[in-house]
């Protein structure tokens, strides 16, 4: 009786794992290449998951401020450069160094951004001669070629003034275009960099009109 048992039990048994196998081979074909597709949707470039990171939550505008405020933050480096060997007075000299401390670091930090956003980083002179896009005096509070020439051929307390000048002219530009980035830009570290550009530079303004009024 025993001997009879075994072999059915065996067979069953043999069986049963084959509808197993059956099964599981149908669930595997059903279910498998939706499973793939699904992974390929997920993490596919253009899922809405990753644009905000592609796209570096920036607009038109935080690029223009950028591309503008290179040009504008080297041409008020090399002004305040002369001053390290033409200024008279000790305030003027600090405050130019103060200046040129305060903006490099931001031309670096605004060349990083064009370069993470694929934009072009402006080259050319400090003052714009060399021409282009953003060159020149053609944005706000740049100086334009014959008063980088005045400037640089002048010395002692007549440099002071007209380095106080063209700065206060310079910086008013400066805050004109920080405001616009505040108004219409989107990146918001560029947004936070343009508002310590109205905060610092109006301050300097306040502070150049009083050594102007104190030279008059």
């Amino acid at each position: 009786m025993t001997a009879h048992r075994s072999p059915a039990r065996r067979a069953a048994a043999v069986a049963a794992t084959a509808v197993a196998a059956v099964v599981l081979a149908a669930c595997a074909g059903d279910d498998g290449p939706a499973g793939r597709e699904g992974h390929r949707t997920s993490s596919s470039p253009g899922a809405p998951a990753s644009a905000p990171a592609g796209q570096g939550g920036h607009n038109a505008a935080d690029v223009s401020f950028a591309q503008g405020m290179i040009p504008h933050h080297r041409q008020a480096v090399e002004m305040a450069e002369l001053a390290k060997t033409r200024a008279a007075s000790a305030e003027v000299e600090k405050l130019a160094s103060e200046i040129e401390k305060a903006q490099e670091p931001e031309i670096r930090t605004l060349s990083g951004w064009l370069t993470a956003w694929g934009e072009d980083v402006p080259g050319g002179s400090p003052d714009g001669r060399e021409g282009g896009e953003h060159a020149g005096h053609a944005m706000s509070g740049m100086m334009a070629p014959g008063e980088m020439d005045e400037l640089e051929k002048s010395s002692g307390t007549a440099f002071d003034t007209a380095f106080l000048r063209m700065m206060v002219k310079h910086h008013e530009g400066a805050v004109e275009m920080a405001r616009t980035e505040q108004a219409q830009g989107a990146h918001r570290p560029a947004k936070d960099m343009a508002g310590a550009i109205v905060t610092s530079q109006s301050a300097e303004i306040t502070r150049m009109n009083q050594l102007l009024g104190s030279k008059s």
